[in-house]
């Protein structure tokens, strides 16, 4: 199978497995998704939708964001969702919300941390803060990152949940606070978390196989400096997401969220090459260090990715060459010196 347009795309990423459906049908209360709108939200917020659909359930599913892009609020209303549109950060904009039993954060700031440090701290550790004591009767699923581990030796295997967090630069410096402040909330109040430590989720617009694969069609040196890589096919993130609301507990189950696999940024451009007839060219030298996560805990739980690595690799080669459409939102994956 190969993915030939948006709506297919759409329908790929957001179609629920049986253990989604059985996971949503199972877990009591309203769901609500803060940060909707960002890469992986709308994609979350359909599947959600879909399996709530499939399983019979009358629960409610609600999507917030500020929606700064009208499009995307529209388009997960015609998928028959309710938004609500939203500045977390504004004075008494989450007492407003209507309260769910079970919460999912994905308001974060990555891009623009260097320079604007300020409002990556307030999105990622302030707000989280306050999200914990407005929900502190909820279930809270809270995505984190890989980038609070560091680099990581290219022959350790990656990070596990055990491995001592040293986050470099501010944007993961923040995201520790992110998880910091849902540890609190779940110390003081008995709510029961589940942070993801993520990297890297993907799909055909954008992400680390977009990034290497633009680069190689293009003719411009993919950059070695992060010389292997984890990635996790959008759905599979997601669907670990929605499933991980069960898991919910109190001090907060950390889980590494990646694929099994540890990938050559050399061999994947190489792969690419292949599939274009092009010859890759290359910048930079692999450093003996990357940022790697080992997610057997998750995977022993709810089971390896559906979508391997090669099939990823087949889809993006495919959907670039003929001209797919991209978010133009580069990862910046190779950058090892945390600045963002």
């Amino acid at each position: 199978m190969l993915i030939n347009t948006v709506e297919q795309l759409e329908d790929v990423l957001s179609c629920p497995s049986e253990a989604d459906v059985a996971a949503v049908s199972a877990i009591p209360g309203d769901l609500m998704i803060l940060g909707v709108a960002g890469k992986m939200g709308p994609t979350l917020a359909r599947l959600a939708s879909r399996a709530i659909a499939q399983s019979g359930s009358s629960k409610r599913l609600t999507a917030v964001s500020r929606f700064t892009d009208a499009a995307v609020r529209r388009d997960l209303e015609k998928a028959g969702i309710q938004t609500i549109a939203c500045d977390l950060l504004s004075p008494g904009a989450l007492a407003r919300l209507p309260d769910a039993e079970n919460v999912i954060f994905m308001a974060g700031r990555k891009f623009g941390t260097d320079g604007a440090a300020h409002l990556t701290w307030a999105a990622n550790t302030y707000l989280p803060g306050l999200v914990a004591d407005r929900f502190r009767n909820a279930r809270i699923v809270a995505f984190s990152t890989g980038n609070v581990y560091g680099l990581q030796p290219l022959t350790s295997g990656g990070a596990t949940e055990s491995t001592p967090v040293a986050p470099v630069g501010e944007y993961a410096q923040a995201a520790l606070g992110r998880e910091r402040m849902f540890e609190y909330g779940s110390s003081q109040w008995g709510t029961p978390v589940t942070l993801l430590r993520l990297n890297y989720a993907v799909e055909l617009r954008y992400g680390v196989m977009v990034d290497i694969a633009l680069a190689v069609f293009n003719g411009r040196p993919v950059d070695l400096r992060m010389g292997e890589v984890n990635v996790i096919w959008q759905r599979d993130a997601n669907s670990v997401c929605l499933r991980s609301l069960a898991h919910c507990q109190s001090p907060p189950l950390i889980l590494n969220l990646t694929g099994p696999e540890t990938l050559s940024v050399r061999d994947v451009a190489e792969e690419f090459g292949r599939r274009f007839s092009l010859e890759p060219a290359f910048t930079g030298e692999e450093s003996g260090y990357a940022l790697l996560s080992n997610a057997a805990k998750a995977h022993a739980l709810f089971g390896y990715p559906t979508v391997t690595p090669t099939q990823i690799i087949d889809w993006t080669a495919h959907w670039i060459a003929k001209g797919g459409a991209l978010l133009n939102k580069p990862t910046h994956f190779e950058a090892q010196d945390g600045k963002f």
